[in-house]
Formats: structure tokens, sequence, C-alpha cells
């Protein structure tokens, strides 16, 4: 029993360590790398995929999986944009409106997996491509722009020399670790992701659980689009697309918590995000092709997932 909780210490301690070991080696091939500059850059780019990660953290615990993340930050950049722009509604009841429709997203998901029993990665795939196309109506296919500047705070503004968008993600984490570690709901999600028939037993509403989750995951997701539709000033349906779900779900995997679910820490999933976020980041320094960035993230995905399917046949043997 010591010798396995010694192993997890390590483990916990071992993706800070690659992080470290990442930031050494980018800022050898350029210097600019650390530069403070770079690094504020680096942080309002962590934040969006560091918010988003924390819905999508809940629903992995459950060993359910969310595809439609990309696709509601893309809606809620264009119905969100749309509002201020063409129907000149406040940007504050524009923003309340956005996240109550990406929750609500969330909410069909929950239906659909929990109540219909539509596989998540089916539901959530249907999800996808519906509000993508829907989306893409709502705006023609073009990008929406002309923004308040009280508005433009969120994505752009400081508090101090910090960016808001990377005190958003703090508290956002800070409430996301409070739910899993303080809360019952918290321990629900490790009980349904670790044995979900064990979990009915106990008497755990299994469906609600499902129904909350993926809400959540849907309302961090719309609140990651709000902050980025506000730092780039431009409302695109493009703007979670091209895989940023699975960016995502990489930060998260790669964070440590198990795909197939039950296991997991959010200061995994912080030192995940800023992995992905410097990786991401380094390259572009490096002048790395777009292409090959690609190659790199879906081979980062691969060895996160191969190795956390590893460690659970070891648990299991």
């Amino acid at each position: 029993m010591k010798e396995n909780k010694l192993v997890n210490q390590i483990k916990d301690k071992a993706i800070w360590v690659v992080l470290i070991v990442l930031a050494i080696v980018f800022t050898a091939a350029n210097p600019r790398f650390i530069s403070p500059s770079n690094l504020l850059t680096l942080l309002r780019q962590v934040s969006m995929y560091g918010i988003a990660s924390i819905g999508m953290t809940f629903v992995i615990l459950l060993g359910d999986i969310d595809l439609s993340t990309g696709t509601i930050i893309s809606f809620v950049n264009i119905i969100c944009a749309y509002m201020m722009v063409n129907m000149g509604i406040n940007p504050v009841v524009a923003v309340i409106i956005s996240i109550i429709a990406a929750t609500l997203i969330g909410v069909m998901n929950g239906f659909m997996v929990s109540t219909v029993g539509i596989p998540a990665i089916i539901a959530t795939y249907a999800t996808q491509t519906a509000f993508m196309g829907l989306a893409l109506i709502i705006c023609g296919g073009m990008p929406i722009s002309g923004f308040s500047q009280g508005f433009a705070m969120i994505g752009q503004g400081y508090i101090g020399i910090i960016p808001i968008p990377v005190i958003i993600m703090v508290i956002c984490f800070a409430i996301g670790s409070f739910i899993l570690n303080k809360t019952y709901f918290g321990r629900y999600f490790y009980a349904v992701g670790g044995n979900v028939e064990a979990a009915k037993l106990s008497g755990i509403r299994v469906g609600r659980i499902k129904y909350l989750v993926f809400a959540i995951s849907g309302f961090f997701a719309g609140l990651a689009g709000i902050v980025m539709l506000s730092r780039t000033a431009s409302g695109n349906a493009s703007a979670g697309a091209d895989g940023f779900e699975f960016e995502v779900i990489t930060c998260v995997v790669l964070g440590g918590v198990s795909i197939t679910g039950g296991l997991g820490k959010m200061s995994g999933v912080v030192a995940g995000t800023f992995i992905i976020g410097a990786l991401k980041n380094g390259m572009v320094l490096m002048n790395v092709n777009s292409y090959v960035q690609k190659i790199v993230m879906g081979v980062v995905l691969a060895l996160a997932v191969g190795f956390d399917c590893m460690q659970n046949k070891k648990r299991q043997s």
C-alpha cells in the first residue's frame, strides 16, 4: 500500500518535471521563450485551454468524452458577437445569454447520453456537427467584429501585471479543485467513473450526475469561448474548430486523468495544460511548420493515452 502511494506521488511530481524540462529545452533553443512578453502571451494562450479543460476533466472522470467543446466555443463566439453587433444587446446580457446557451448544449448532451443512452462519443459528435452548422448559418460564414472597449477588457485587459484571462483561469481551476476535493459531487464523479454499477447500488443517481457533468462542461466551454472572443476581437465560426477539443483532451489526459474514468487530480490538469501551451508556443518560436506541429500534438495525445492504458492494465493485473 505504501509502495503504491509512493509511486502515485512520483507520478504527480513527474508531470511538473516534464514541464520544467520542456521550458529549459525551449529556452536553450530560443531565449525569447522566457522573456516577460512571451510568458504573458503564453499565459493568455493557456487560459482558454485551462478553462475548457476543467469541464472536460469532469467528463473524462466519468469515463465519457465530450467532442462538442470546440463547437460550443465557436457557437458562443458567433451568438455573442451577433447579439452585441447585429442586435445591439448590452455586452453583459449577451455574455450571460451565451453562457446559458452553452450550458444548455451541455444539458442536451447529458440527455442524449443519460436518458436516451447514446454513447457519449456519438452524442457529442452529433452536437458538434449540428451546432457548427447553426453557427455558420447565423454568421453566413463571415467573421463578426466591432465590440466595445469594455468587452475587450475580458480577453485583453490586465489587473496589475496579470492578464484578466489568467485570473479567470485560476479562479476556474480553484472552483474545479474545490468541487472535486471538498464536495459530495466530486466523490460522486470519482465513484461513477470508477465503477458505475457499484455507484448505482450505493444510491448515487448516475443519470443526474451525467446531466450535471455535461452541463458543467458546456458552461466552461462557453466561458472559454467568451474569453477567446474578447481576446481575438472577432466572432468566428472556426474559433474552436481544427481540433480544439482534442487539444483540451490532451491537456486532461496528459495531466494524469484516466481516459477510462475514476482517477485524476485537478493539479495534474493544470500541469498538462501548461505543457501543451508551452509546447505550442515553443514550436512557434522555433518556426516549426504548422503541419509538423499537428503531428507533434497527435503523437503527444497518443503517448498520453497509451501510457494511461498501460497503467490501467497494471492496476487490473
